[in-house]
């Protein structure tokens, strides 16, 4: 057997339980990949989007539903030896990637360090939306987990004084016709550094050029690692505080809030005040 069917097995033996299922779920609950869909894989060089990759891979193979994937990476400027890298990766795990070319970090290369995360994002996104354009897509995939979810939640909380979520999937406001899925939605980020680990694995964490300069000044920190580090400690003493945040974004009581936004209008808990009063009187 080959390295890279060994790991594919892995996947739906070894980590059925915690890589696999929660996959197939997240696919099926919300309805992520449908039939004759076409999907670019966005392969970042890390392992959550290798190891979505396989996953993908796996579903277009022994899927019930028939859909084409393509598996692309793009290349904002890394450095030669973790372009490298991913190729080696890619070739490792059997993953045909297409590599296309964009400028971005020579773009955004005078920008404020504190702006070029949210710059790069977007000019990221455009790229792979008109990729997957040029490809005939209807459907981009990107590699965001449970914790991601779950730590955008606190963020949004904390720092932005807004409850509101990761969705699994949401349309395109730019490009018609185009969605961005995330099928590792229900896949906890243990899981899979334990998959990595145990296939002795290797993926480039952050081949960033900004967050390298942010790691050099002690005086910039992360938001999301603070937030990472808070639930690590919380689960120390409520080992379900993970589920019980993801469950609660999906069981809002909307008459214990004191408003809501929905299609950009805001609604008070007063509009039904005195209306509620009356009814059961």
């Amino acid at each position: 057997m080959e390295r890279y069917q060994e790991i594919e097995r892995s996947i739906i033996k070894k980590y059925r339980k915690d890589i696999w299922s929660p996959f197939v779920r997240a696919i099926m609950n919300y309805q992520l990949i449908q039939e004759n869909d076409k999907v670019m894989v966005c392969i970042s060089g890390g392992k959550d989007s290798f190891l979505l990759a396989k996953c993908i891979q796996e579903l277009s193979r022994h899927g019930k539903v028939p859909f084409k994937a393509y598996y692309v990476v793009m290349n904002p400027g890394y450095k030669e030896e973790h372009l490298k890298q991913i190729i080696e990766n890619a070739h490792l795990l059997n993953v045909p990637i297409e590599i296309f070319e964009s400028d971005i970090f020579s773009s955004i290369s005078n920008v404020d360090i504190k702006s070029a995360c949210y710059l790069c994002a977007r000019m990221r996104r455009g790229c792979l939306y008109n990729k997957a354009k040029e490809l005939g897509c209807n459907k981009i995939a990107l590699g965001h987990h449970l914790d991601d979810v779950i730590e955008t939640t606190l963020l949004s909380m904390f720092y932005g004084a807004e409850v509101k979520t990761m969705l699994p999937k949401l349309h395109s406001d730019h490009f018609e016709g185009l969605e961005l899925i995330r099928p590792l939605y229900l896949v906890k980020e243990d899981a899979i550094l334990t998959w990595v680990k145990n296939n002795q694995l290797t993926f480039i964490n952050c081949a960033c050029r900004f967050t390298e300069k942010v790691a050099e000044d002690e005086d910039i920190t992360s938001k999301r690692q603070e937030i990472k580090k808070l639930i690590q400690t919380l689960r120390k003493t409520n080992a379900r505080v993970d589920d019980n945040i993801f469950k609660a974004l999906d069981n809002i009581n909307l008459d214990c809030v004191l408003g809501f936004k929905k299609n950009k209008e805001y609604h008070s808990f007063l509009d039904d005040y005195e209306i509620e009063k009356t009814t059961k009187e």
